[in-house]
C-alpha cells in the first residue's frame, strides 16, 4: 500500500508491480437534484473525481444503490441509465454493485483506476511557494439545500446542474503537463475542510484571499436567508481551532465550509507554472478557475483566509 488513509486522501494506493499501482475510493449520496437521470449523472462524476484527483485513470466501477422497494422502477433505470452514460464517457466499465433497502435514495460507486510510473498525486504535498487553484465556485451544497426546499428558479438550479455535471477529467489531464505538487477534489469538508488537510497533512500554512473564491451568486443569496445544510456547520465546528477569518467579507464566511456535491479541484502548482495552467483550464471548459491563494512554511494557523 502506498497510499491509505493516514493523510485523508481522496483515494488509496495499491502498488501492483514497478510500472503499475491501483486506485481505489468508493464514495455515494443522496439526491441533489430531482431529475433522476441528471442525479445519476453527477453521483457517478461525484465518485470518479476522486480518481482524478489522484492523478489515476478510471478502470471499472462497482455501484452502491439504497432505495425503497415501493419506488417507481423507471425512477431507479433513469439514475443508473445517467450514471452508466457517464461512466462510459469516462471509460470506465460497470462490473457489478450491490443494493440494499432503505427510506431514502443514495447512489455512488466504488471506482477502481490506475496510475503508471509511480506518478499520482496526494492532498498531503503542497509546499511552500506553490500557488493554489481552485476551478468549480463554491456553494453547491446551500444551493442544493435551496432546491430541496422549492426555493430555486429554473436558472438556479440549471447553474448548480452544470457546475456538477462538470468532470474533474480534462482538468486532471492538464495536471500532468506543469509542476503540481498536490491535489485533493472539495467534497463534503468543504473547501475550507480539504484545504485545512492539504496545510495539515504537508506541515504547512495555506492563506487564502476571501475576494478571489468564485462563489455562487444565488448561494449568497441563500445563505443571508439561513438556509444552510447541517454539514457546513458541523464542518465549522471541526475547524474551529484550525482557521483564521480576517476578511471583512463575514457573510461568506460560512460558505467556505459548505459540503460540495462533485465540487472542484484544489491544486498545489509552482508559482512558475499556476499562470499557465490557469490558462489551460479555462480554455478547456473550467469558466470559473481561478489563483485563490498560495502555501507558506508552517505558522500558528493551518489555514488563513484574507
Amino acid at each position: 500500500m502506498v497510499v491509505g488513509f493516514e493523510t485523508s486522501d481522496d483515494a488509496g494506493v495499491f502498488k501492483i508491480d514497478d510500472d503499475k499501482s491501483l486506485v481505489q475510493t468508493v464514495d455515494f449520496i443522496t439526491p441533489v437534484v430531482d431529475d433522476p437521470y441528471k442525479f445519476g449523472q453527477i453521483a457517478a462524476l461525484n465518485s470518479l473525481s476522486d480518481v482524478y484527483a489522484m492523478g489515476g485513470t478510471p478502470l471499472t466501477a462497482m455501484s452502491i444503490l439504497m432505495y425503497n422497494c415501493d419506488i417507481d422502477t423507471t425512477l431507479i433505470q433513469q439514475m443508473m441509465q445517467g450514471a452508466c452514460d457517464e461512466l462510459r464517457k469516462a471509460n470506465c466499465t460497470l462490473v457489478g454493485g450491490h443494493t440494499v433497502e432503505d427510506d431514502e435514495v443514495k447512489l455512488g460507486f466504488s471506482i477502481t483506476g490506475t496510475v503508471s510510473n509511480g506518478k499520482f498525486y496526494r492532498n498531503s504535498t503542497v509546499r511552500s511557494g506553490d500557488l493554489l487553484i481552485y476551478t468549480k465556485p463554491l456553494g453547491i451544497g446551500i444551493v442544493a439545500t435551496a432546491l430541496k426546499g422549492e426555493l430555486t428558479t429554473e436558472e438556479e438550479t440549471s447553474q448548480i446542474e452544470t457546475i456538477m455535471l462538470r468532470s474533474n477529467a480534462k482538468a486532471a489531464d492538464l495536471l500532468k503537463k506543469y509542476d503540481v505538487s498536490a491535489c485533493t477534489d472539495v467534497t463534503g469538508f468543504g473547501l475550507a475542510g480539504h484545504g485545512f488537510e492539504m496545510a495539515a497533512g504537508a506541515k504547512k500554512s495555506i492563506a487564502i484571499e476571501i475576494d478571489k473564491i468564485p462563489f455562487i451568486e444565488s448561494a449568497l443569496k441563500y445563505a443571508e436567508m439561513g438556509i444552510i445544510p447541517a454539514g457546513a456547520y458541523s464542518n465549522k465546528q471541526f475547524m474551529d481551532a484550525e482557521y483564521i477569518f480576517s476578511s471583512s467579507d463575514k457573510e461568506k464566511e460560512i460558505i467556505l465550509f459548505d459540503p460540495q456535491t462533485a465540487g472542484g479541484l484544489l491544486i498545489g502548482v509552482a508559482e512558475a507554472d499556476a499562470s499557465k495552467l490557469l490558462a489551460d483550464l479555462l480554455a478547456a471548459g473550467y469558466p470559473d478557475a481561478v489563483v485563490i491563494g498560495n502555501v507558506t512554511d508552517p505558522t500558528t494557523t493551518a489555514v488563513t483566509f484574507i
